[in-house]
């Protein structure tokens, strides 16, 4: 097959930080080639240099055999290349048909033919099976019509290489069968398709090739056919054990939280739970293992009453919860460091201050005549006691929570959610775009919470995190249980067939 893109030898570096390392990367004309990788890898760094959103560091891209420099994603829509990035770039001002539009060189000026740009756009819609009606304004549609919007767009603008984010991410399995027939309609006109995964089982139903990335390097690229799910997740993961330096906890305290049988729209592989049963003890870290996307966000919400589940049973500290509410089960002791801590973790124009004792607003230590009168000396105090105790540097607690690093907003959410000496404390992607000196505050900072008896609930697209900081390791896979195991002397094989699905 006729090579379309070769990208060499590309480096990509913030500062000291190598997000990508000499990745040699070749699509072929008319293939669907795979990204695959953890969270972290530096597969999105990779797209975005291609895409002419960052400069490499090093190395060259190729398209049709010949050298091109892409400074800006202009030049590469102008070079054939469309990117439907995994949060789409629509106007939910504006008509599905304005979007199309927006910005093509065809349509510049102060008339356009409306009439004329609307019948290629069909004609384009009918030939690869992208429904859309032209006339909604972009909140009048589902998520899947969204993308198949940024697709068409992509192809207005003549993409013969199309990057794929994550596509799969906020469809419903219905819609993922209609991507997959849309991809195959691109690929046999002759078009490119690189596609960026976490899912093992789309992975080996639509790739041609899959090349694996693994902190910022190529590991290899495989052809679909030579390879299975448990070889791929091996890959992704593969490492040498390396000893944890904390110890391991192997005879827990009573269950601080337990789940049995727990359904939660059990039909969604990714975005489900489907008769899932675990507990957390006193004094444990449970860490959830699995590729992101086999139910672990919707788990959380479970274990945080921001979710109620379909079926099954859930007990708090013994006592079985009847009405799940994210305000009853904080009362309950449960602090959680949530998924997205800009979105639900912070509020970002409140100060650092602010947010340190946003939950504790009504006690006595800090207001007065139940809640309506705030003691500022006393928020004041404490907060500067915060500041030093999990040292976070900003310029003042005064200072806006979302100036601050995303390291020292970790840290704001840590005092709040930790010094209330929580029974239970929920964990999501902890680490999550962090430092090494800051991912090292965190794991320490929930040892000493597991040390005075608090159940931690671990849950993290990171494997290497889940090795460090679990004293027993929950596989999950397409909302699924598939195995427990012991966190000292973990059997990675068995575990790397567990996220596979086996």
């Amino acid at each position: 097959m006729e090579e379309l893109l070769r990208m060499e030898h590309i480096t990509k570096k913030f500062g000291d930080v190598y997000a990508n390392r000499n990745i040699n990367l070749d699509v072929r004309k008319g293939e669907v080639h795979t990204l695959l990788g953890e969270n972290g890898a530096g597969k999105s760094t990779l797209m975005n240099v291609l895409f002419g959103l960052y400069q490499p560091t090093e190395g060259t891209i190729y398209l049709h055999g010949k050298p091109v420099r892409i400074e800006s994603p202009a030049q590469a829509v102008k070079l054939g290349i469309g990117m439907v990035h995994q949060h789409f770039m629509l106007v939910e001002a504006m008509t599905v048909f304005e979007n199309i539009i927006l910005g093509d060189r065809n349509t510049k000026g102060i008339f356009i033919n409306h009439d004329a740009r609307k019948k290629e756009i069909l004609e384009l819609s009918e030939r690869y099976g992208l429904d859309v009606e032209l006339d909604k304004p972009i909140t009048d549609i589902a998520v899947g019509a969204q993308q198949r919007v940024e697709i068409l767009k992509a192809l207005y603008r003549g993409a013969d290489l199309l990057v794929l984010d994550e596509p799969s991410a906020a469809l419903t399995d219905q819609e993922v069968e209609g991507l997959f027939d849309i991809m195959h309609k691109l690929t046999s006109e002759g078009k490119s398709i690189i596609f960026i995964s976490h899912k093992m089982r789309e992975v080996l139903h639509i790739s041609d090739r899959i090349t694996i990335l693994r902190t910022g390097e190529t590991v290899c690229t495989l052809n679909r056919g030579e390879t299975t799910g448990e070889e791929l997740a091996n890959l992704m993961i593969g490492r040498e054990l390396t000893p944890s330096q904390y110890e391991k906890i192997e005879t827990p305290g009573e269950a601080v939280v337990a789940l049995e049988n727990v359904d939660y729209d059990k039909t969604s592989k990714h975005n489900g739970l489907n008769g899932v049963s675990l507990t957390v003890g006193r004094g444990e870290i449970v860490g959830i293992a699995g590729v992101d996307g086999n139910g672990q966000s919707q788990l959380a919400q479970v274990v945080t009453g921001v979710l109620t589940p379909d079926a099954g049973r859930v007990d708090l500290k013994g006592s079985h919860v009847a009405q799940f509410t994210p305000n009853g089960f904080i009362l309950e002791s449960v602090s959680h460091i949530p998924e997205d801590r800009n979105k639900m973790g912070l509020i970002g124009n409140m100060s650092v201050r602010d947010n340190i004792v946003l939950k504790s607003t009504d006690t006595p230590e800090f207001s007065a005549a139940h809640g309506l009168f705030l003691k500022k000396k006393a928020i004041r105090d404490y907060a500067l006691k915060m500041q030093e105790k999990y040292d976070i540097r900003c310029s003042s607690i005064d200072q806006e929570a979302r100036n601050l690093s995303g390291g020292n907003q970790q840290k704001i959410i840590l005092a709040r959610e930790l010094e209330g000496k929580p029974d239970l404390l929920v964990a999501v992607h902890p680490t999550r775009g962090l430092d090494i000196g800051a991912t090292r505050f965190v794991h320490d900072t929930m040892i000493e919470a597991r040390d005075r008896g608090c159940g931690v609930l671990l849950i993290s697209a990171d494997f290497d995190e889940i090795l460090e900081v679990s004293d027993r390791i929950v596989v999950m896979f397409e909302g699924q249980v598939m195995g427990v195991f012991s966190g000292k002397n973990p059997p990675i094989a068995d575990i790397s067939l567990a996220m596979a699905g086996k």
